[in-house]
């Protein structure tokens, strides 16, 4: 089966988080990614980086001349480009929108800051706790009275990032193909993971959510969503919201509504609490696990990522798939039987037959490489 993308060229200068993650979905879906990496490799393990899997790697020197006119070489025959510098760097290096457009005026520039290309903030250094930390996001998460956690990187970096900028340059890519015309994208994790809020603003304007952490639906004030530990110090998910499901959760526990007590009295919240945190420590997640599987409970074990591959469920959706001793999360979502390409390139295994394609000849490539312009594995 063709993948969707065949035939896509996407040229993505090295980065680290969203960028190469944006860059990793398009070459998931047959897009012909090429990873125009620096002299100098990240100090990220390359040859464990999933998002550089199913891509080209290119070592140019973007601080001479030479790696510029190649990068723009390379430009002038691709559909898309990924950056997530600092706004103004790709200007002063030369690849900037003004020069990129002139080169392939139907180009999508797409580009990834955690503030955006414009505002008080934008050349303000930033990880995905500032970001989120900035849009209400992070306020919104952990219990009432301590300092609220940071959720890993996935709420801004990916969730507001990456999935953000992809749309931005799928959405762009189908312009271009009735106008002719590019686009620049200004993708901000500040601006997706706002986005993200807008049920968090809805419910709060129809009076359902309150600004405070731990009093509201979604954030482990209610005793039927939130997680529990078992006996092995393990964890579960609760999260029967409809009366009903909750109602199933009831009938397994054994527990009668007498016993329970209303499912949405805030006055009997506490004792709820203690009675499943005390019913759930009486047996193993495993043991769990079994009694609540294939029932309507909404209870389920909360794994470890290193778990997951082997769950009956995430197994048979072949969620994660090995490569070299190395575990890939699986193509989202799936269409139909597109493979999945999870070979990491070697860093610059593909300069010397890129720029041969960009027109480049044997000689130029050579005298490329003993002024230290590109570097062939």
């Amino acid at each position: 089966m063709v993948a969707p993308l065949s035939g896509f060229r996407i040229i993505e200068f090295a980065g680290i988080g969203p960028g190469p993650h944006c860059g990793q979905l398009l070459a998931d879906f047959g897009a012909e990614v090429i990873l125009i990496d620096r002299p100098t490799p990240s100090a990220i393990q390359i040859e464990h980086s999933v998002e550089r899997r199913g891509k080209k790697s290119v070592v140019l020197d973007l601080k001479t001349p030479e790696g510029v006119a190649a990068a723009l070489a390379l430009v002038a025959t691709s559909d898309a480009l990924i950056e997530g510098n600092r706004p103004g760097v790709m200007e002063r290096l030369g690849l900037g929108p003004q020069e990129c457009l002139a080169r392939n005026p139907a180009l999508v520039y797409g580009r990834m800051t955690g503030w955006g290309q414009t505002g008080p903030y934008a050349h303000m250094a930033g990880h995905d706790i500032n970001y989120i930390g900035l849009t209400g996001a992070l306020h919104a998460i952990g219990p009432a009275g301590s300092c609220p956690p940071p959720p890993l990187n996935t709420i801004g970096d990916f969730g507001g990032g990456s999935l953000y900028l992809t749309v931005g340059i799928l959405t762009a890519l189908l312009e271009v193909q009735n106008t002719g015309q590019g686009r620049v994208i200004d993708a901000a994790i500040t601006d997706g993971v706002t986005s993200n809020m807008g049920f968090i603003y809805s419910q709060h304007a129809a009076g359902r959510w309150r600004v405070e952490r731990d009093a509201n639906l979604l954030d482990g004030q209610r005793p039927y969503y939130r997680t529990y530990r078992t006996s092995d110090d393990k964890f579960m998910a609760v999260g029967c919201i409809e009366p009903h499901f909750h109602a199933e959760m009831l009938r397994i526990l054994g527990m009668s509504t007498d016993e329970y007590g209303p499912q949405n009295d805030h006055e009997y919240f506490p004792v709820q609490h203690a009675l499943l945190t005390r019913v759930f420590s009486g047996r193993t997640q495993a043991q769990w696990s079994a009694i609540f599987d294939g029932t309507d409970a909404c209870v389920t074990p909360v794994l470890r990522y290193d778990e997951v591959g082997t769950h009956p469920h995430m197994a048979a959706r072949n969620a994660i798939v090995e490569n070299d001793g190395l575990s890939h999360p699986n193509i989202a979502p799936k269409m139909g039987e597109a493979a999945l390409t999870t070979d990491i390139p070697k860093y610059g295994q593909d300069t010397a037959v890129v720029l041969r394609q960009a027109g480049y000849s044997e000689t130029d490539i050579a005298k490329l490489a003993k002024l230290g312009v590109l570097r062939q594995a």
